[in-house]
């Protein structure tokens, strides 16, 4: 397929409620979406960064400028046989997983569409339906949380996973227990703690725990092996693992029980598929994570959600979860069973709602291959 066209666009999406983690809270989400042309079809991606580079070096603004100025020269106008030729093509840029994946996950759409196939098939995906787990962020009234957990429960969600924080933590996550005895629960720290706490993390074993996600420093696996080997509740890695590289060095350093795989932190699903067949031969289970993705992300999590290594419950959850409107039809929805139904059309499954996607959009930059474009000289190493 010959890349003829790229479209990438800023969209403003207001949350239906505020959502806080460690790094803050967030009201609203400025999104990036990358449509691309090839062979007469379109393809989705989304470029998933926060708006501050607090879960990792990338933000809103440094994506649209290293997919603006290096992964459009690298790509437009360039022949591929398949989706992940464009890993090949990008490889020269390091770091900026997300950027590469918005470009990457769009040509997959593209694929799979020109195969006949949906991007599930195309992926090697095995599930018809995938299990649907909820996260929820931060809150200052702990009675709220329980309201809240009660809501997801009788919704049929899966696992139940809390935010947590030092002075946030123990004491909100016993309530939790003890008002919850059963249910399948974890914790997410987003590395806001230090070896010194470890004693304080020792306390999470006494509550049943599924895991506890990236304690530690964002970009430390050492430091998580060694804490790991002093707690029973399994360890899962989830900002320091950006490619199937770092997941055989946690594998075998022991540093965690479960990973995380995110699209975007991975680079797309090539890499993601990587990381994917790693923990799979370890018979490491790992579980999409969530990045507050519009429709468009959230499709892309659902067909890597199938991919038979995924035996936990992800945080792909329903759409009206986050979004007084969607950008995707149908929304992803969750049943009574807390499953999400794969969707098999070709494709993404999903139709993505142009006019919506226009009304949302605060800027745009358009190319086409007909235009001449170079690759910046200091964008190939020598």
């Amino acid at each position: 397929m010959r890349i003829e066209s790229i479209v990438l666009r800023e969209l403003k999406m207001d949350l239906n409620a505020p959502f806080e983690t460690s790094f803050g809270t967030t009201h609203h989400r400025r999104v990036l979406l990358v449509e691309v042309g090839a062979e007469g079809l379109t393809g989705w991606g989304e470029i998933t960064t926060q708006e501050e580079p607090f879960y990792n070096g990338e933000t809103t603004d440094t994506a649209w400028h290293i997919f603006s100025d290096f992964i459009v020269p690298m790509v437009l106008g360039k022949r591929i046989q398949k989706a992940s030729d464009a890993v090949l093509l990008m490889k020269a840029i390091r770091g900026h997983e997300m950027a590469r994946a918005g470009l990457e996950n769009a040509l997959w759409d593209i694929e799979a569409q020109a195969k006949g196939v949906s991007l599930k098939t195309l992926l090697g995906g095995t599930r018809d339906e995938i299990a649907s787990g909820v996260s929820l962020g931060i809150q200052t009234d702990t009675d709220v949380l329980l309201r809240n957990i009660e809501r997801e429960v009788a919704a049929g969600y899966q696992r139940i996973k809390l935010k947590i924080k030092p002075g946030k933590d123990i004491e909100v996550v016993q309530k939790v227990r003890e008002r919850f005895p059963e249910v399948r629960l974890m914790v997410d720290a987003n590395s806001a703690y230090r070896p010194a706490d470890s004693g304080l993390l020792q306390q999470l074993d006494q509550f049943n725990l599924m895991m506890i996600e990236q304690p530690l420093n964002w970009d430390d696996i050492f430091l998580h092996a060694t804490l790991q080997r002093k707690l029973r509740t399994p360890i899962c890695l989830d900002e320091c693992i950006h490619n199937s590289r770092h997941a055989e060095a946690a594998i075998g350093l022991g540093a965690c029980g479960i990973i995380n795989v995110k699209l975007g932190r991975v680079g797309g699903h090539t890499e993601a598929r990587a990381v994917h067949d790693v923990c799979h031969s370890h018979e490491i289970p790992v579980w999409c994570g969530g990045m507050l993705e519009s429709g468009v992300g959230r499709a892309h999590n659902v067909a890597m959600s199938t991919l038979p290594g995924f035996t936990l419950p992800g945080d792909v959850s329903a759409s009206r979860r986050y979004w007084r409107e969607e950008i995707i039809d149908p929304e992803v929805e969750v049943g009574p069973r807390g499953t999400i139904q794969v969707p098999d059309g070709v494709g993404l499954g999903y139709t993505v709602l142009r006019k919506r996607v226009e009304q949302r959009t605060v800027r745009e930059r358009a190319w086409h291959a007909s235009a001449q474009v170079t690759v910046p000289a200091d964008a190939v190493p020598v």
